[in-house]
Parts: C-alpha cells; structure tokens; sequence
C-alpha cells in the first residue's frame, strides 16, 4: 500500500535467472508441511516468487504467503521488501513475482488510476478486480484487515488542541496556521489518496514548511516525544499507536479510501495452479484489522523478525507444521 521501513528475514542471497529477467532473492529454506492448508502439497515442483512492500505488515504478509507456498510443496523466492509500492506491484504485473498482499484503495487510486474511491469495501474490492484482471493480476478475496491512513497526535499535546477528527485539525490550521505542523513519508505527501487530496477534501492548506518528510518508522516517535511535529501520518492497523498511546483523529468526512488486504496473484500463476486460491482463501479470513495490529507490534515494538511473526502465527492457527 505505502512504504514503511520494516525488517526483512535475512537469508544467503540467491540471483534467479528466469524467463522474466535477472530476479535477486533469498530461497525460503523452512522446514514446513502442510496444516490445515496445502494437504497433498499440490505446488510440489513449482517455482514460485513471492513479494511484499517494505513496511512490516506487508513483509510479514509476504512471508505468509510464502510459506504457505512452502509448505505446499512449492520452491520458494523471497522478494519481500521492495521499496515503495509500485516496484512490487509491477513485480507481479510482469510476472517477476506470483503473489503478495496488495491494497485494494492503493490499486484502485495509484495503480488504476481513479479519483474518487468506492466507499462500500466489498464493491471495492469487486471493482479493483474487474478492471485489475486486463493488467494480468487476478485478486483473490479480501480480508476485513484495512490499513488506511490517519493523523495521530500525543496524548500530552491533544490535552491543549482536543482534536478529535479531521475537521477539528482544518479548523485549528485556519485559526492557527503555525500550530499544525505534520510529518509525513513521501509517498503520502505526494499521493492523490495522501495529503494532497486531504487537504483539498477538508479545505486545509498547510504551508510548505509545517510539512516535514521522514521515514514512518520515525514518525511515530517525533509525535510521541518531540515538538518537532504536532501531527503525524499513522495506519489504522500498526501496533505503535497503541503502544505509544496516541489519539487517531476521526476521519469524519471519509476521505480516505478503504486499504483492504488481498491476495493478488500474477494470473498466469493462478490459472497454472489454482489451487493456491483455495489455500489463501481460510488465511486471508483471519487476517483483521487488530489482529494485523497485534502481529505489527512485534515487529514495531518488540523488535522482532517478520519472518518469524509470520511463521509463528501460522503455525499457532494449525495453517502449516513443522516438518
């Protein structure tokens, strides 16, 4: 969906020369079988690439996806961790990758390229798919987990401005214009589903210098503990605003779209080995907003490897086994 620095599983780099180019990559090398999911391992002698953004919650979806993949019997690339969301997006376009967890607001705002986004998620998703599947991606159905954008703010400097939505802030910015100064990625300060189209919805304009650009992983923190920023870019599903105790201003004219996690799998892959369709379809029903929540502190907060979230959650939900 957008870029966020996250840990990626480190393991020897593999160079895999494929008919779609020179592809870089480290091999999954867990021992794993199949669960609940993957009986009869019907990937057995497929090669196939998985893919993810280079935010902690996309990493650790990518190793889900590839581990199922794994344990179903399938030899699998990790390319997780690309940077930003188009490099792996055009991935599985081009058939580079087979698979990731993509957004279905990022692909019907950047990726297909419409202003106005379907507020119902279910009809959004089904409008993504429509149009997605003549760009050679097919997307599977859709999780409840939606990671959208919000502007969150310290307790302790909320106790003298009250924000509560994002009206409250365009209010404050008129007023005020000094006091609201907001930390932002890059991709969100440029994107028509950022900040941009934020303030032309709740009629805010911001100063260029109350706009400062920096990595998330940084945002969290200069809100939290800093002055140098009154408000911040923050997702609904990450682990830090809880752990941080920030208030998430209501987004109360509902501007942002809905960010719902699916499985969008490079089409020639599915129809080569639709049974991949079958094996996401339970695991993508568990994935919610709090459990991403929850699986996003571990890394976020407590330090700890996507890859092992991933493993660890799956095999909690009986998905894979050790092998």
């Amino acid at each position: 969906m957008r870029t966020r620095t996250g840990l990626a599983s480190v393991a020897a780099l593999a160079l895999v020369l494929t008919g779609c180019g020179l592809k870089s990559g480290s091999p999954l090398v867990d021992e794993v079988a199949p669960g609940s999911v993957g009986k009869g391992q019907p990937l057995k002698g497929a090669s196939l690439t998985v893919t993810s953004k280079n935010f902690s919650e996309n990493i650790i979806l990518g190793n889900i996806i590839g581990l199922i993949f794994k344990a179903a019997g399938a030899e699998v690339l990790d390319r997780t961790n690309l940077p930003g969301s188009i490099s792996a997006r055009e991935a599985v376009v081009k058939g580079e990758a087979d698979a990731l967890y993509d957004y279905t607001g990022t692909a019907w705002i950047t990726y297909l390229g419409h202003a106005e986004p379907i507020a119902d998620p279910r009809k959004q998703w089904k409008a993504v798919r429509d149009e997605d599947i003549g760009n050679g991606v097919t997307w599977l159905p859709p999780a409840t987990l939606d990671n959208t954008y919000a502007l969150a703010i310290s307790k302790k400097n909320n106790a003298k401005y009250h924000l509560k939505t994002l009206s409250d802030v365009a209010a404050l910015a008129k007023e005020d214009p000094k006091a609201v100064t907001v930390c932002v990625e890059n991709e969100f300060a440029s994107r028509d589903d950022g900040l941009p189209g934020m303030q032309k919805k709740y009629g805010m304009k911001l100063p260029a210098a109350n706009i400062k650009k920096m990595d998330a992983g940084i945002i969290y923190t200069q809100v939290n503990k800093s002055n140098s920023c009154l408000l911040g870019e923050v997702y609904t599903t990450d682990g830090r605003i809880k752990a941080m105790n920030l208030d998430v201003t209501e987004d109360d004219e509902q501007f942002f779209p809905n960010y719902n996690a699916a499985p969008a799998i490079h089409t020639a892959t599915l129809d080569k080995y639709p049974e991949i369709a079958e094996m996401l379809a339970p695991v993508t029903k568990k994935l919610t907003t709090e459990l991403a929540q929850e699986l996003n502190s571990k890394v976020d907060v407590d330090g700890e490897d996507p890859h092992e979230v991933a493993k660890d959650w799956l095999l909690k939900e009986g998905f894979i086994k050790e092998d």
